[in-house]
C-alpha cells in the first residue's frame, strides 16, 4: 500500500507539472510579437479578411479561452471554422498547422518513428557502454585504464554532438564509403536499410551521451566497494564478478536510471542537431521548420508533447525507483 501511494502521488505531481507547463507555453507563445492569422491571411490582407482568419483559427479570444479549447481538444477534438470549409482535428488535438493543412498529431505521428529510431537504438548503446565503461574505471583505479577511460570522457562531455557528427561523415562516409551520410529507411519497408543508415547516429550520440554514465558510474561503484556489505561479502568467498552485478550494480545504478530517463524523454521528444547533421526528418527537424516558418500551432504542439514525455520518463524512473530501493517510499 505505501507503494501503490507513492505511485499515485508522483501521478499526481506529474499531471500537475503537464498543467503547468501547457500554462507556461500560451503565456509564452500568447506574447510573441509575430501573429499567425496575419501569416495565414497572406498579402494583401484586409481587415475584414484578418478579422474572418482569425475567427477561423479561434484567435479572436482571449488567451485563457484558448488554452481551454486547447485542453479541451486534447480529449475531445476540435472544429475549426463552421460550415463547409470547417476542419476537423480529432482527439487528441495538439493543434492544427494551417501552413501544412495537418493536424499536429498527425505531424508528430509520421515523424516520430524516426527519432524514436534514433533515440532508442543509441539509448541502449550508450547505456550499456557508460555502465561497463564506468565499473571497468572503478575496478582499475590508478591504473592506466581508469586513465584513459576519464579522459575519453572528459573528451565527450566538451564535444558538440553536431562537430562529431559532421566529423563522422567525413570519415566513415565520404572517405572510407562504409555508412552512408545521412537519410533513413522504414523499419516496415527495409530493416536492412533502416539498420545501416542508422548505425553512425547511434554511435555518435552514444560516444557523446556515455561519457557522463562513465563517470557517473565509476564514482558510485567506488563508493558501493566501500560498504560493509561488499566486505562482507568477499570475506565470505563471493567471486568478485558475482559481488559486482548482483549487489553494488543495484545500489550504483540509481543515479544512472534517473539520468537514463530523462536523457531518452529528452531525446525522443526531438534529436535536433543529430536529425539536422544526418538529414533525418524527425520531430526535431519538425521542430526546427515550425520555428523558421513561426508556425505557431506546430511549435506548441511538438513543445508540449516533448515535454510531456520527459515528464513521463521522469514519472517511469521515479516509479522504478520504488522497485529497486523500495526505501524512497518511506522518505516521500
Amino acid at each position: 500500500m505505501r507503494t501503490l501511494r507513492y505511485i499515485a502521488k508522483r501521478i499526481g505531481g506529474a499531471i500537475l507539472v503537464i498543467a503547468v507547463i501547457i500554462l507556461a507555453l500560451f503565456l509564452i507563445f500568447y506574447t510573441l510579437p509575430s501573429d499567425p492569422a496575419q501569416l495565414s491571411c497572406g498579402r494583401p490582407c484586409s481587415a475584414d479578411q484578418l478579422t474572418r482568419v482569425k475567427a477561423f483559427m479561434g484567435l479572436d479570444k482571449p488567451w485563457y479561452q484558448q488554452m481551454g479549447d486547447y485542453v479541451a481538444g486534447l480529449f475531445a477534438g476540435r472544429t475549426f471554422g463552421t460550415g463547409a470549409t470547417a476542419v476537423v482535428c480529432a482527439a487528441p488535438c495538439l493543434g492544427y498547422s494551417f501552413r501544412l493543412s495537418e493536424p499536429v498529431t498527425t505531424l508528430i505521428a509520421d515523424r516520430f518513428p524516426v527519432t524514436a529510431s534514433i533515440a532508442l537504438g543509441a539509448a541502449v548503446l550508450w547505456l550499456i557502454v557508460g555502465v561497463f565503461t564506468g565499473v571497468l574505471a572503478a575496478r582499475k583505479q590508478g591504473t592506466w585504464v581508469d586513465d584513459t577511460l576519464m579522459g575519453l570522457s572528459a573528451l565527450g562531455i566538451s564535444s558538440p554532438s553536431y562537430l562529431v557528427g559532421l566529423l563522422a561523415i567525413s570519415l566513415f562516409a565520404l572517405n572510407l564509403g562504409w555508412l552512408p551520410s545521412g537519410g533513413y529507411e522504414p523499419l516496415t519497408q527495409d530493416p536492412g536499410g533502416w539498420l545501416y543508415h542508422l548505425i553512425l547516429p547511434w554511435i555518435v550520440l552514444a560516444l557523446i551521451n556515455a561519457a557522463p554514465y562513465t563517470r557517473i558510474m565509476r564514482t558510485q561503484t567506488l563508493q558501493e566497494l566501500d560498504q560493509d556489505y561488499v566486505r562482507t561479502a568477499r570475506s565470505k568467498g563471493m567471486p568478485e564478478g558475482r559481488v559486482i552485478s548482483r549487489h553494488v550494480l543495484r545500489n550504483a545504478s540509481l543515479p544512472i536510471v534517473t539520468l537514463f530517463g530523462l536523457d531518452l524523454g529528452s531525446l525522443l521528444g526531438g534529436a535536433v542537431l543529430t536529425e539536422r547533421v544526418f538529414s533525418m526528418q524527425g520531430i526535431g527537424m519538425l521542430l526546427l521548420d515550425a520555428v523558421n516558418n513561426l508556425d505557431l500551432q506546430v511549435l506548441v504542439g511538438t513543445t508540449l508533447f516533448a515535454a510531456v514525455l520527459v515528464v513521463l520518463a521522469n514519472l517511469v524512473v521515479d516509479i522504478c525507483y520504488s522497485f529497486i530501493d523500495p526505501r524512497v517510499t518511506l522518505a516521500r
